[in-house]
This record gives C-alpha cells, sequence and structure tokens, in this order.
C-alpha cells in the first residue's frame, strides 16, 4: 500500500515537467502572472465586475497617449494573466515609471466601456523591476 503513494509522485512531477517543456513562453508567463495576483491578494481581472472597487495587479503591455473628449489621456493595458484592463489617467501626457513591461498594483472602480474593462484615474503602486 505503501508503494502506490510513491509511485505517484514522480509521475505527477514528470508530468508538470512535460508541461512546462511543452508550453509556450506566453502561457508560462501567463501563469506567473496569475501566481503573482493571488500571492498579493489581488482580484484577478477576469473576475471584475462593473462598478466593483478593486485591487489588481499585473505587466503594462501597452502604453499610449489618446485624448477623451480633447482631454490628454494616458492609456494602459495592464494585464494579469487572466485578462486584461485599461488603465486612464485623465489629464495626463506621460507618468515617470509608467512604461511597457513594468509591473504595478492599481486601485480603483471598474467600469465597462466598449465591453473592456476600466479603471479611471487609480491609486497605484510600481513594482521593482527586477526580482532580488
Amino acid at each position: 500500500m505503501s508503494a502506490a503513494p510513491r509511485s505517484d509522485k514522480p509521475a505527477g512531477r514528470f508530468r508538470r515537467m512535460l508541461d512546462r517543456l511543452s508550453s509556450s513562453q506566453e502561457d508560462l508567463e501567463s501563469e506567473e502572472l496569475r501566481e503573482d495576483a493571488d500571492t498579493a491578494g489581488c482580484t484577478r481581472i477576469c473576475d471584475c465586475h462593473d462598478r466593483q472597487i478593486v485591487t489588481v495587479t499585473g505587466t503594462l503591455r501597452t502604453v499610449t497617449l489618446r485624448p477623451r473628449a480633447g482631454v490628454p489621456a494616458l492609456e494602459a493595458e495592464l494585464f494579469d494573466g487572466s485578462a486584461a484592463l485599461d488603465v486612464v489617467w485623465l489629464g495626463r501626457r506621460s507618468i515617470v515609471g509608467i512604461e511597457p513591461g513594468r509591473k504595478l498594483i492599481a486601485s480603483g472602480r471598474i467600469s465597462m466601456s466598449r465591453g473592456r474593462r476600466v479603471l479611471f484615474n487609480p491609486k497605484y503602486e510600481l513594482r521593482p523591476l527586477g526580482r532580488e
């Protein structure tokens, strides 16, 4: 009876190792981002609903300057491995540290715009660039 659990353990490790080797780089990064969101105690973006106050974390994929109603607006796409969210700072042309590839934690009220989740003027915290 004690031999059965021992034989299951290596098969489980072996299966996980094969899954990691056969996964694409994008899948591995998405899995890592989902784990980061869980360990930070943040809500996954895919679980966010309209008008909900949330704290989310992820990596900025794109950062663009896009005017809204004649007012400058810095817009960034935040991705946490489960879904994407638009983060918009109204009246800003640029913010130091807000650049593609940067990790951040953002808090605010989710709204829906054209079927996408948007977080306007969030409180945010930039995450360190390197892993120590």
